[in-house]
């Protein structure tokens, strides 16, 4: 049933399929969550469905103690899943979010070129910024494709879990999964200096002995592609700043102006020509001296704001407001 249902999903065009005990299975279309069955859930088949995802049977005690899981899953001919079993009134539900057999190309998501640009950097800190599920993870699954197939790198990713599966073209792709091939993410950065990489990607920025770990690869000449939960670059960088110890903040600060290469921030919006489907607006960045500065005096956004906007009149970054005009995408039309 499981297998039907995700297929029916992916045949839908879905991003996301929840499953939870009372409810029916719902997928998400268009950034609507619509119903793909008729028949309610009970409590028997989410645990059933937990179970399978946890890699326990059905009566296993452990699966009492289960709270919070994450893994990825795969189904033969319909495609690959991002799955997290949680709980919910006492009972289980699952969120699976749909990840496609093929890697994404910048062109196909239709990222702007300077996407590819910063991929082909030789070093220093790229941060990928936007809200769950704007595509930070298919966009940064772009950026290690575009070097794969361009340039001859060792690219050593950080994932949790793995997601897009990358095949070795030009580059020698190594994907390491937090918790199974990495107790964490720190560790993580920490041993794959030692593994002769030319890029590190971190599929999510939050601690900071793993941002210091992130600068400091930057800083020794290895190109760091980073996913920061943020609204856009100016909150990423307040972001960063925040994550720091307070007793690091001030030098952590200047150290992160000096490893800092570029920003980019994403929103998945409804554009009016697309009949109702979703397109990324981005937000970049260049690291210019002045957000330099700004970084380096202090962790407020409207300094970075100001900054970000000076670059976008030098033609070294784009704003929102001006991704949303050239769009033909009004000011107060609502993101998904």
């Amino acid at each position: 049933m499981l297998a039907r249902v995700l297929k029916a999903a992916v045949l839908r065009g879905a991003s996301d399929v929840h499953a939870k005990a009372g409810d029916v299975f719902r997928a998400r279309v268009e950034g609507q969550l619509v119903p793909l069955t008729k028949q309610r859930l009970t409590p028997q088949q989410t645990r059933a469905l937990a179970a399978t995802f946890a890699g326990l049977e059905i009566e296993d005690a452990r699966l009492d103690n289960l709270r919070d899981f994450d893994c990825s899953w795969g189904v033969p001919g319909v495609g690959r899943f991002r799955v997290n079993v949680l709980r919910q009134r006492s009972s289980f539900m699952v969120v699976l979010r749909v990840i496609p057999f093929s890697v994404p190309t910048p062109e196909g998501l239709g990222l702007p070129d300077v996407v590819t640009r910063f991929a082909e950097a030789e070093d220093g800190l790229v941060l990928v910024a936007g809200p769950s599920g704007s595509g930070k993870t298919s966009t940064i699954a772009a950026m290690v494709h575009h070097i794969n197939r361009s340039q001859q790198r060792h690219v050593v990713t950080l994932e949790d879990p793995i997601e897009y599966l990358h095949r070795d073209l030009s580059s020698s792709i190594t994907q390491r999964e937090i918790g199974s091939d990495t107790d964490d993410t720190a560790t993580g950065l920490q041993t794959a200096m030692r593994q002769d990489p030319d890029v590190i990607v971190v599929g999510e920025l939050r601690d900071p002995v793993a941002l210091d770990r992130a600068i400091r690869a930057a800083e020794s000449g290895v190109l760091v592609l980073a996913a920061v939960s943020a609204a856009d670059a100016a909150s990423a960088l307040v972001q960063m700043v925040a994550t720091m110890l307070p007793e690091e903040r001030e030098v952590g600060r200047m150290r992160l102006a000096g490893a800092l290469r570029a920003i980019l921030a994403q929103r998945l919006v409804v554009h009016p020509a697309s009949a109702g489907a979703r397109v990324p607006l981005v937000e970049w960045v260049e690291a210019t001296t002045s957000l330099r500065e700004a970084l380096a005096v202090g962790g407020e956004a409207a300094p970075f704001r100001k900054a970000i906007e000076r670059a976008a009149k030098e033609g070294k970054g784009e704003t929102f407001a001006h991704a949303m005009a050239e769009a033909g995408i009004s000011a107060s039309g609502k993101d998904v």
